[in-house]
């Protein structure tokens, strides 16, 4: 397998004229299949080839010969000769109308006659009627403000502060402070002399100071010292508590006086606002009566205003309708009199319109338009088809060179076919063989059975290497290895 060879790119003259000549020639084909013969029961339309002439291309130097058609329309017998009739007819009226001719000529000599016309209406009727009221009689004016009646309060007079706090800053604790102490004064002496008589107590029983038990009768007696102690304490604080009551329900009778005071002098300004209130009331009752009257006033006006203007309108439809009328009446004589003018004049064009010239009709000849037959992309596709082998034909050989140059890498490389799978001949080199002569090696394109990923490789066969070379190729157990530097050397000088 040698190196492959890219293909030749297309000849642009070449590909135009190629180009060129399908499109003309499809052309001329469809141009021959839309010229269909038609013949139906008024006639026939037949298409036949009456020349041709030649088109050089000015870049190729092609000539084509075009063909020229011609299409020839005939009628049925029947159809002839109801056209033959109506030739003859449009003869005949043309005939007529040129005696008409004639007779109008001494018509329009004649001027028409407008002395008979019924007298034109005069619009100076009209423009001696009264102008319209534009304005009517005075209705007062409306009351746009209120009389006095009075303020409304928004302030009445201080009840004086209320009472935020009571008693000393200290809450009475000084007072407190003086009971106990009054307390303590007749309670410690005494608590003194039964501490003496419990420890001369227990020095006659012989106990000693420290011993058990004389910590145990101090323990009870200064348990009950402390109680009494306690007792002084509460003692204390309920006189605290009652004088603080009792400046409590001072500063609540003294709050509640004010808050009397603060009630009452709300309660009269309340009552002011509110006679202020049904005062703003009346007087704004008041205002609207009389506007209410003026505004009827301003009503009955109007009308007699509209009233007057209504009749004015009516005198001005009458004088219009008077003037319309003999404008009308006008308008219809002399239209009558052009209408005698006219008729002969409308005549002679009736006639005529039935001996003009009808123009043949042409029948719409088949528009064929040269169609873009892509030849060149044909072609350049094809090349590029050419191309795309070129490079798969390359890769190929750079990868079969690329697998057989990897073999020289190593030494020995398991090649044993039984060990291969998805096995695909790619190409064939040729190599040395050991009486001299020169054999084919096959290359495969495969994989091996026990490899996981698939990994696709390139190289021969050593049953095919075995054939040529007997030494380049090795069994162990039952597999066959080939020599890869001997392989590539006989490989390398074939080539």
């Amino acid at each position: 397998m040698g190196k492959p060879s890219p293909p030749s790119p297309p000849n642009p003259v070449d590909t135009a004229r190629a180009s060129t000549s399908t499109n003309v020639g499809t052309s001329i084909t469809n141009a021959y299949l839309g010229n269909t013969n038609q013949i139906t029961p008024d006639g026939s339309l037949t298409y036949e080839t009456t020349g041709e002439h030649t088109w050089d291309d000015p870049y190729t130097g092609l000539s084509i010969k075009i063909p020229t058609f011609t299409a020839t329309q005939k009628l049925s017998d029947a159809q002839q000769a109801i056209k033959d009739q109506t030739d003859a007819a449009k003869v005949g009226l043309a005939g007529m109308a040129n005696y008409q001719t004639g007779r109008l000529s001494n018509l329009m000599k004649s001027e028409i006659d407008l002395s008979k016309a019924p007298t034109p209406g005069d619009p100076s009727g009209i423009g001696n009627i009264l102008a319209p009221s534009t304005s009517f009689g005075a209705a007062g004016d409306p009351q746009a403000s209120l009389g006095d009646y009075g303020k409304q309060l928004t302030e009445f007079g201080d009840a004086g502060a209320i009472t935020k706090d009571y008693g000393p800053a200290d809450n009475f604790s000084a007072d407190r402070g003086r009971v106990e102490e009054a307390l303590y004064g007749r309670l410690n002496p005494q608590l003194q002399r039964e501490r003496g008589n419990i420890e001369q107590r227990l020095a006659d029983q012989g106990i000693r100071y420290g011993s058990q038990a004389y910590t145990a009768a101090m323990d009870d007696y200064n348990r009950q010292a402390n109680d009494l102690r306690l007792g002084v304490t509460a003692a204390g604080g309920q006189e605290q508590q009652r004088m603080m009551d009792m400046a409590a329900q001072r500063a609540g009778f003294q709050n509640a006086a004010q808050q009397q005071d603060f009630t009452q002098k709300y309660g009269r300004a309340q009552f002011a606002n509110e006679g202020q209130k049904q005062q703003f009331q009346e007087t704004l009752q008041a205002g609207q009566f009389a506007n209410e009257a003026q505004r009827n006033k301003f009503t009955q006006e109007a009308a007699r205003g509209e009233f007057a203007n209504a009749g004015l309108a009516q005198q001005v439809a009458q004088k219009q309708s008077e003037f319309n009328a003999k404008n009308m009446a006008r308008n219809q004589y002399m239209s009558e009199q052009y209408a005698l003018r006219n008729q002969p004049i409308n005549e002679i064009s009736a006639l005529l319109s039935g001996s003009q010239i009808n123009n043949p009709n042409f029948v719409n000849t088949p528009n064929n338009q040269i169609p873009t037959t892509d030849v060149a992309g044909l072609i350049n596709t094809r090349f590029s088809q050419d191309m795309d082998i070129y490079k798969q034909e390359s890769a190929n050989y750079n990868a079969m060179m690329g697998g057989l140059m990897g073999m020289a890498g190593g030494m020995m490389k398991m090649s044993d076919r039984a060990r291969k799978d998805d096995i695909h001949k790619i190409a064939t080199v040729f190599s040395a063989s050991d009486d001299g002569g020169s054999k084919k090696l096959p290359i495969y394109s495969y994989t091996y059975k026990d490899d996981p990923d698939n990994t696709p490789q390139i190289g021969p066969m050593a049953q095919d290497v075995e054939k040529i070379d007997r030494g380049a190729v090795q069994t162990h157990r039952g597999t066959k290895y080939i020599d890869e530097q001997r392989v590539m050397g006989n490989i390398l000088r074939a080539a």
